[in-house]
């Protein structure tokens, strides 16, 4: 590895360095204007308690630092002509990623009504974490943003992501030294191990060292050069360090430091594409240490403030208590200059303006900022192809994922040159039998590749790290900016993410109301390896619980998919990719199984996402004594076979059976675009019979979901609950009461008419359970009548 020497050049003439610290001023100026003021933008009058919010919200003490870097990325996108985006890690960051693409001109294009005036520099000030305004982090209201900064830790990944098949774009990722001290980003910085040169962009990283969080002194921030150097070598960085607190002295060291890193990236692609690639680089990147609340108040009531955590948020909280805080305040913000910055009408002089990029070249306007733009369809297999025949339901098994990876395969393959489609997973893609996909392509891997090792290269498609949160940051990167993705993952496991996907479905749903924002592709997952079937993995891999959590999002944005065999498996997988602006849930198992549905019933039977399965029903003609209704394929097969004891014990019985591939049907139509209506609910499930509902997952979701419904009191739910163990595949039902003989002695116990009789059934059933008990602690798998059951009929 080569250590980084630093740059010692001043490139900057005095001119230069004038305007671009003259640009940094009016940033923050602007900054702090967000934070404080709600009139007098220009300070045109003396400052009064009434020009100053009520409530006095925001982060300073980052801010000063995001602008000073993107003043400097300003210069180079103009000088090299770069195609660049800005991702700010920094919590409640907003305040220097709205200033500067006002600056820059786009938030008034985005924003017609925050003009580049006086009345415009009031409207953005009042709206800064205002009711009505905006947030007080890099939102999706945010031009230019791609990471939603109310959580700490994504910054990184989510660059990385961008990164991948976008071969001309370089992403500034600025990491806060707070956010650092997460898991994700530090997991985050291996993420170099995956970009290949050829055809990937660049990763810019820049550690703002700023030396505390809200209260305490970061960790990061207390190392020394040499300790810090050897932590990013050890990563497989080139470390350059900006440091200081003198102005012009740290433009100078920036300038010349990113004029060389530029060039070194450059370099390394240029190599990589007219040689092709050869070892992994080492990739430049920044540690920036300048004082937290740079050019902020040195001191407020006798207490450091600049250069120490007390200028994290609001340095000045109590201007209406202290009058003194006004005066410090409005000699803070003139000491900007701000009538050097502004026009007579609140507009940035010429001279400065003509810093900023023109078009497209503007950060804030960056197409890759708002992904939809750029989003091409997939080109997609007639996944029909792929079908299971099925000649009759029940009769025959196949492997519902394996059948998908083949379809997977050919999307890859039709994808190849587009370049706009990654499979994403930690280490699973094998596991979960999707392997079809390496007939085609490898893993992504730039890394050491030894003889031995398989389906590994630089142009690999799929993407697999042993980290659900880089898998999920990565993917949402590559969504945002105008591609799809596939994510497959064990699903008791892809609880790791559940914040992240919080924090995706949030901008997902916030930017359906803005009108600039385009939608972009689906983020899909397949969730297998599933709760019912840990043969030897045990109780820590059994946890169905992520539909739940998914599910208290809004209904504009959420679907979850329950398909039952291959067929249906393929429908909802079709459906997904070419969905927008969703997260879809897919939850099916891998393992050998029964199949019910010919493609064609597959397509309708998923088209409507609910349905009574008529050939497993022996209702047509009457009404039905039970409705058993299951969703997921292990609930289905314990259904079937239920049904199967009851025909076979209670000729006489009329029973429907309700197969639920989209959970969201099972909500009323007021509540989900997919739900249904109060009447056809009631037509399928009837109004007063009972109904036994055998489901994937956690019982109360069921009932959750329906409990407006009219017969929900005569509904009755079998899931799982919270029992299990390294067992066979029928004990996990047994343990959990979703078996075949549990669902039956469910119906004998609610349907009056089978009377007494129904005892001795009751009876045979419980011996059953004693017997399979003593049948798999003897012989370690389960009875051949039921691990060879077939449907009968």
């Amino acid at each position: 590895m080569t250590l980084a020497t630093p740059p010692q050049t001043k490139p900057l003439t005095d001119a230069e360095l004038y305007k671009m610290n003259a640009y940094w001023r009016a940033a923050n100026y602007l900054s702090v204007g967000q934070i404080y003021l709600l009139d007098n933008p220009l300070l045109l009058e003396p400052l009064k308690l009434e020009h100053v919010k009520p409530r006095l919200l925001g982060h300073w003490g980052t801010t000063p630092g995001l602008n000073f870097i993107y003043v400097h990325l300003n210069r180079v996108i103009n000088k090299y002509d770069l195609n660049t985006i800005y991702i700010a890690g920094p919590g409640h960051g907003a305040p220097g990623l709205v200033a500067n693409t006002y600056l820059e001109g786009t938030y008034s294009q985005y924003y017609p009504n925050i003009s580049q005036d006086i009345e415009g520099m009031k409207q953005l000030f009042k709206q800064f974490s205002f009711p009505g305004g905006i947030p007080s982090h890099a939102a999706p209201e945010t031009p230019g943003s791609i990471h939603e900064g109310g959580e700490l830790g994504y910054a990184l990944v989510h660059a990385y992501g961008a990164a991948f098949d976008n071969p001309d774009l370089i992403v500034a990722a600025v990491v806060g030294d707070g956010e650092a001290e997460t898991g994700a980003l530090a997991t985050s910085w291996h993420s170099n191990k995956f970009l290949n040169p050829v055809h990937d962009g660049a990763v810019l990283p820049i550690l703002h060292l700023n030396g505390y969080k809200i209260a305490s002194p970061t960790l990061l921030s207390r190392l020394s050069h040499e300790e810090l150097e050897s932590l990013f070598v050890g990563y497989g960085y080139k470390p350059y360090f900006v440091e200081g607190s003198e102005p012009a002295d740290v433009h100078q060291q920036m300038a010349a430091t990113l004029d060389t890193i530029i060039t070194e990236i450059q370099n390394i692609q240029r190599e990589a594409r007219v040689h092709g690639f050869s070892q992994r680089p080492q990739w430049p990147m920044i540690i920036l240490r300048t004082p937290k609340g740079w050019t902020g108040p040195k001191e407020v009531d006798g207490k450091k403030t600049e250069d120490s955590w007390r200028s994290h948020q609001v340095p000045l909280s109590e201007i209406a208590k202290k009058p003194e805080h006004l005066q410090i305040l409005e000699d803070w913000m003139k000491s900007y200059k701000p009538e050097e910055l502004f026009d007579t009408n609140g507009k940035l002089i010429p001279e400065l303006a003509e810093l900023a990029p023109k078009g497209h070249r503007r950060m804030g306007d960056n197409p890759h900022a708002n992904g939809g733009l750029l989003l091409r369809d997939l080109k997609l297999p007639n996944f029909q192809d792929y079908a299971v025949d099925i000649l009759q339901p029940g009769k025959v098994e196949a492997e519902a994922t394996r059948v998908t990876g083949k379809f997977l395969r050919d999307v890859i393959r039709l994808n190849q040159e587009t370049r706009n489609f990654r499979m994403f997973g930690p280490d699973e893609t094998q596991s979960n039998r999707l392997d079809a996909v390496f007939e085609v392509t490898d893993r992504t891997w730039v890394a050491k590749i030894l003889p031995e090792d398989e389906h590994l290269s630089p142009d690999g498609r799929v993407m697999e790290i042993l980290s659900e949160t880089s898998c999920q940051g990565w993917l949402e990167g590559y969504l945002l900016t105008g591609r799809h993705g596939f994510f497959s993952c064990y699903e008791a496991f892809i609880h790791i993410i559940d914040s992240m996907f919080n924090q995706h479905a949030k901008w997902l749903k916030t930017t359906l109301d803005i009108p600039w924002r385009r939608p972009i592709a689906s983020l899909n997952y397949l969730l297998t390896s599933h709760v019912w079937r840990q043969d030897h993995n045990g109780f820590s891999h059994q946890d169905p619980g992520f539909i739940d959590h998914v599910v208290n999002k809004k209904s504009e944005i959420i679907r979850v998919y329950l398909p039952p065999d291959a067929n249906t498996l393929l429908s909802v997988t079709d459906h997904c990719l070419r969905s927008r602006q969703y997260v879809n849930v897919i939850v099916a198992g891998k393992q050998p199984a029964l199949q019910y549905l010919d493609i064609d019933a597959a397509i309708k039977h998923c088209t409507k996402g609910i349905g009574i399965w008529e050939w497993a029903s022996n209702d047509q003609d009457s009404e039905p004594d039970v409705v058993m209704a299951c969703a997921g394929d292990v609930p289905t097969l314990e259904t079937l076979a239920a049904v199967d004891i009851l025909r076979q014990n209670f000729p006489d019985l009329k029973v429907r059976v309700v197969n639920v591939v989209d959970l969201m049907t099972l909500q009323p139509k007021s509540e989900h675009p997919h739900g249904l209506s109060s009447k056809d609910f009631d037509t399928i499930f009837t109004t007063d019979k009972p109904i036994i509902f055998a489901f994937h997952g956690y019982p109360w979701l069921i009932h959750r979901l329906t409990y407006r419904h009219t017969n929900h009191n005569n509904l009755h739910v079998r899931g799982y609950k919270e029992e299990g163990t390294t067992t066979t595949p029928f004990d996990m039902v047994v343990l959990n009461d979703l078996d075949r003989f549990h669902l039956v002695m469910d119906v004998i116990d609610r349907v009056p008419k089978l009377g007494y009789k129904a005892a001795y059934v009751k009876q045979r059933l419980q011996d059953k359970l004693i017997e399979h008990r003593h049948y798999i602690s003897k012989y370690g798998e389960d009875m051949p009548e039921i691990r060879d059951w077939k449907w009968p009929y």
